[in-house]
């Protein structure tokens, strides 16, 4: 009698230089002058995310500090606004990740919104101790929007990692 699960497929090992790749898209596209529109998703905060769950040994703290520093620079921000919360996303992440990854994609989004959120709490806290003004509830769409992106993310980031589908008769696995 056949099993009647279906087995997820097994992925190839993620190449160093298609992660590095993905996160100077998404640091790109910050930079972008439409990724102050409201609605428009952090792409850092959801790329590193997704690294960080997936490939927390190789995508972590250092990895968020250093595109949080670019960020920083790149907006004009306080220095540290989005270090600080891309470190603290990344940290929460990767400390989650085996648990995250349990889940199925929808469950997973719905997981990944929280932090996505105290990622833009974070920054909207360090915005106002510093006299900034509050930039409107619409501010935290955002995170909503990135956590809606995370099936498409997922699928693409995850596309040069699928192996053939054609089986050899050979081969146990």
């Amino acid at each position: 009698m056949q099993p009647t699960y279906s087995s997820s497929r097994i992925l190839l090992p993620v190449r160093p230089w298609f992660i590095f790749l993905s996160l100077i898209i998404a640091l790109l596209l910050n930079f972008l002058p439409t990724s102050h529109w409201p609605g428009v998703p952090d792409w850092v905060a959801l790329v590193l995310c997704f690294w960080s769950v997936r490939e927390f040994r190789r995508v972590g703290m250092g990895w968020a500090f250093v595109l949080g520093l670019l960020m920083d620079v790149a907006d004009g921000a306080v220095l540290g606004q989005h270090c600080f919360a891309y470190v603290l996303l990344a940290y929460l992440t990767a400390s989650l990740s085996r648990r995250l990854l349990w889940f199925p994609l929808a469950q997973q989004a719905l997981q990944v919104l929280p932090l996505l959120m105290l990622c833009q709490a974070v920054q909207l806290a360090m915005r106002l101790l510093v006299g900034g003004d509050f930039p409107g509830w619409s501010y935290f769409v955002g995170p909503i929007i990135a956590s809606l992106l995370w099936f498409p993310a997922t699928f693409i980031l995850l596309l040069p990692q699928y192996q053939p589908v054609e089986q050899d008769p050979n081969r146990p696995i």
